[in-house]
């Protein structure tokens, strides 16, 4: 199968839940007031819960407890909490993914690192609604759950990179696309913005500094968490190109300190995302 196949096929597979497409619309409807948007959130009491603990995560360390969706929706926004919801969604939709053939608390772990050192940076950057770097960080390798439940034996050859073959090098040698470019095709399909999927559809597109600042964070973000997680495959800064951090004007200790900062918010955040821990909430 192509990338445009195998999306269409995922597609078909992994459907979102009902309340994220019903607050797409919302979103999509200028009409729509936060009022409805927060009506479309409580009637499903699983994305309302996950909205709370979101908005009351590290994820933003806000001094008081947010303990209603309008609280919510006025401290982070309608749109980051859209975004957010897609987070959910998104991490739902794969949940009855097995894990046989990957480590999937690793796999989350590099998602949620790669979602929170984006948010970090785009926050550095003052970037407004950081949330949609952390979301593009978060779902940027789902294409690899596609491969793993439709051509498992195909996702098996791809686990087996090391220092001298990348992970995106052997995807292309057995696929002939990476599990990044699948995503972001997956991502279109589903009709989120392309401010989510147009910096995933870039991550490999490294040889040069990318022209966006969302690619440019997106790039860094996921070699630094690539490293980070695979801590027994690659040395730190391994697959990091010097204009990757130059071009946002950051140093290593820089680098270190988002590094030091996203790794103690992992802890906490990766339970919000990881749907092998929806059921402990």
């Amino acid at each position: 199968m192509n990338i445009d196949e195998t999306a269409a096929q995922a597609k078909a597979l992994f459907v979102l839940p009902d309340s994220v497409l019903r607050m797409k619309a919302c979103m999509d409807d200028a009409a729509a007031s936060i009022d409805d948007i927060a009506e479309v959130i409580a009637f499903d009491p699983s994305l309302a819960s996950q909205i709370l603990k979101v908005a009351n995560s590290a994820l933003y360390r806000f001094p008081g407890k947010v303990d209603t969706i309008s609280k919510a929706l006025q401290i982070i926004g309608t749109r980051s909490a859209y975004d957010l919801a897609l987070a959910y969604g998104v991490s739902h939709a794969f949940g009855d993914v097995e894990g046989k053939i990957i480590d999937l608390d690793k796999f989350w772990e590099q998602s949620v690192s790669c979602g929170l050192l984006a948010k970090y940076f785009a926050d550095e950057n003052k970037l407004k609604e950081p949330e949609r770097l952390f979301v593009a960080g978060l779902l940027h390798n789902i294409g690899e759950l596609v491969v793993v439940s439709l051509m498992p034996e195909k996702a098996t050859r791809c686990q087996a990179f090391n220092e001298r073959v990348s992970p995106a090098d052997l995807q292309l040698a057995t696929l002939g696309f990476t599990y990044t470019a699948l995503s972001a095709v997956l991502i279109r399909q589903w009709g989120i913005p392309a401010t989510i999927y147009a910096p995933i559809e870039k991550i490999h597109e490294d040889a040069a500094p990318a022209e966006e600042i969302e690619s440019q964070i997106l790039q860094l973000s996921y070699v630094l968490a690539l490293d980070n997680v695979n801590p027994e495959i690659y040395p730190s800064y391994n697959n990091l190109k010097v204009h990757q951090h130059e071009v946002l004007s950051l140093k290593h200790e820089d680098l270190e300190d988002a590094l030091d900062i996203t790794n103690l918010q992992c802890i906490s955040v990766i339970s919000l995302f990881n749907p092998s821990a929806f059921m402990l909430y």
